[in-house]
């Protein structure tokens, strides 16, 4: 597939016309996915439990605007692994006992990391380091600060380490969709002057796939990931850079990163950007 955009720059990309679960067409209540080129009727994703109770309100809301939403196949990253890797990552939670469905706490998690750590080298755990780089993630799962991770965000969690640690870069890249490309495309350019943008506004955009969209108050706390360039100007832009805390440099910049670099070294945090929950599921660095 190559690095490309995937599409000419005048191109757009066109949503499939009939709901993917009742194969009808009608133009009323059509949820677009932000991720694939697939739409829903309301009543079908009530009917499917894809959407429950009050939740179709979020999804009303959302579909629509800037950040999108995730359909079930989307927002599910454990639909990336391949039976093999599957088969992989349910030996693992076995050997380190870990329950399935089942919330974990901090300390639930930091031993997993270290069970997982001693399997690949049994004289060797975590280092003091690695436990408080452990630690920020788990905090990262936790958004909300309610002292333990949802079953579903670290299951996506370990299925994106899983995927970094055993699929090589184009494998990576042949997941994305057009329309993912497309946004990080618009992301890279509107953060370059050039060919080229730094390696700290590579970690600023790396860092924007996971900014939620504030509500009445800049407090960010919708459960839904924006998945896009946000305008420097905008609320979430200013709130997203006082939380993420972007490095910025303080001495002329050592490297650039031309497009396809930008597309290598973004991919896992594109796809970490898919589920709607508000976990960021992978946290970048800086």
């Amino acid at each position: 597939m190559g690095f490309g955009t995937g599409l000419p720059s005048d191109a757009q990309v066109v949503n499939d016309e009939m709901c993917d679960v009742c194969e009808v067409w009608t133009a009323e209540s059509l949820f677009p996915c932000r991720v694939c080129t697939r739409v829903f009727h309301d009543g079908c994703l009530r009917r499917m439990g894809y959407i429950q109770g009050d939740s179709a309100a979020e999804v009303t809301e959302t579909a629509h605007t800037e950040t999108g939403w995730s359909c079930h196949y989307c927002d599910n990253l454990n639909l990336l692994l391949t039976e093999e890797e599957m088969y992989s990552l349910t030996e693992t939670f076995q050997q380190c006992k870990v329950i399935p469905d089942c919330s974990l706490t901090l300390e639930d998690f930091l031993r997993y990391r270290h069970q997982t750590a001693k399997r690949g080298n049994s004289d060797r755990a975590l280092s003091e380091e690695q436990e408080e780089q452990a630690a920020r993630q788990f905090a990262a799962l936790d958004p909300e600060h309610r002292g333990h991770v949802e079953w579903p965000d670290f299951l996506s969690h370990e299925s994106l380490l899983l995927l970094q640690q055993l699929r090589p870069q184009n494998s990576l890249l042949r997941l994305l969709t057009v329309k993912e490309r497309e946004r990080a495309r618009a992301t890279f350019l509107a953060r370059g002057s050039g060919s080229t943008i730094s390696e700290a506004e590579c970690h600023r955009a790396q860092h924007s796939w996971f900014c939620k969209r504030p509500t009445e108050a800049p407090s960010c706390s919708v459960s839904v990931s924006h998945v896009g360039p946000i305008a420097d100007s905008s609320p979430a832009s200013s709130s997203s850079k006082s939380q993420d805390k972007a490095p910025l440099p303080t001495e002329p910049e050592s490297r650039f990163v031309d497009w396809p670099t930008f597309l290598q070294e973004s991919v896992i945090y594109i796809l970490a950007a898919r589920p709607n929950s508000s976990a960021i599921h992978l946290k970048p660095p800086g």
